[in-house]
């Protein structure tokens, strides 16, 4: 992998983590545009500095939040911080299950499979549709709509499963989990914020987890095989995942607030029916 196509990637990766296309999904559909055949040991590499830059321009973007979130929880304060801290925490559980037991079975039967990923676009934009004609215009009936309220804690537990079965490539975490969401009747600026702080320990979790595969022996010895990873084409990849995400998570804060997910479910449909055509 040279600079340039860590480059893509990066962008990538910046721009489809926050936007409900699947980051996961059109990695995987430009790494076959890209005819990318990576060293496993450092294609682990390259995922954990493109998991840390997501991490870090989300709490860049919403520092102001996050900040008190931590403060509240670490001192246990027992305020509206704390409890908030405890509901990520609670939608975490079903996507750690999913992802210590099933994670490896899943990228290993998925991998390399446009079709998969193509389905699971479709079923994005079916999801993303399905939310904004059911809680985004009016009621046909004339009568008023319910007032969005506050995530509950089964409203955090139901958007954590929505993000556990996200891990199949295609099928947008932030997409499904922002979906969930106002399909439950949250606000939706609410549920985007939430969404965005709630993939900070996956991602975290994600990245441990690749660290520790780097050390295996299986996956030391596989790494005679495929391309190699420069060190320019890492810090090429990180920084253009950390600037282009920072721009997506303000951008896509905006749109859900003005209820635009629609035109995502337009562009999941058109990339879709190419996968399932490639």
């Amino acid at each position: 992998m040279d600079w340039l196509d860590a480059l893509i990637l990066g962008i990538v990766q910046g721009l489809s983590e926050y936007l409900p296309i699947s980051s996961s999904g059109h990695l995987e559909i430009f790494k076959q545009i890209l005819g990318l055949d990576l060293n496993p040991d450092k294609s682990l590499e390259f995922s954990v500095m493109l998991h840390v830059a997501t991490v870090l321009s989300t709490i860049v973007v919403l520092w102001r939040e996050f900040v008190p979130l931590v403060v509240s929880f670490f001192t246990f304060r027992r305020d509206s911080g704390f409890y908030y801290v405890c509901k990520i925490l609670l939608s975490c559980v079903p996507v750690a299950v999913v992802g210590l037991l099933f994670k490896d079975d899943i990228a290993a039967l998925f991998e390399g499979n446009l079709k998969i990923v193509g389905a699971c676009l479709l079923v994005t934009a079916a999801l993303l549709s399905f939310a904004y004609f059911y809680r985004g215009k009016p009621q046909a009936s004339g009568l008023p709509a319910k007032t969005p309220r506050d995530i509950s804690w089964r409203d955090a537990f139901v958007i954590g499963c929505a993000q556990a079965v996200a891990v199949l490539p295609g099928l947008s975490r932030s997409g499904s989990t922002i979906a969930t969401g106002i399909l439950l009747g949250d606000k939706k600026e609410a549920v985007a914020r939430f969404s965005f702080f709630m993939v900070i320990i996956p991602i975290l979790g994600e990245g441990l987890l690749d660290i520790k595969k780097m050390f295996e022996p299986s996956t030391a010895m596989a790494s005679a095989g495929g391309s190699e990873v420069s060190l320019l084409a890492l810090i090429v990849g990180f920084v253009a995942s950390f600037v282009v995400g920072c721009l997506a998570c303000r951008w896509m804060l905006e749109i859900v607030k003005k209820g635009k997910l629609v035109w995502f479910a337009v562009y999941c449909v058109a990339v879709g029916l190419l996968c399932l055509c490639w």
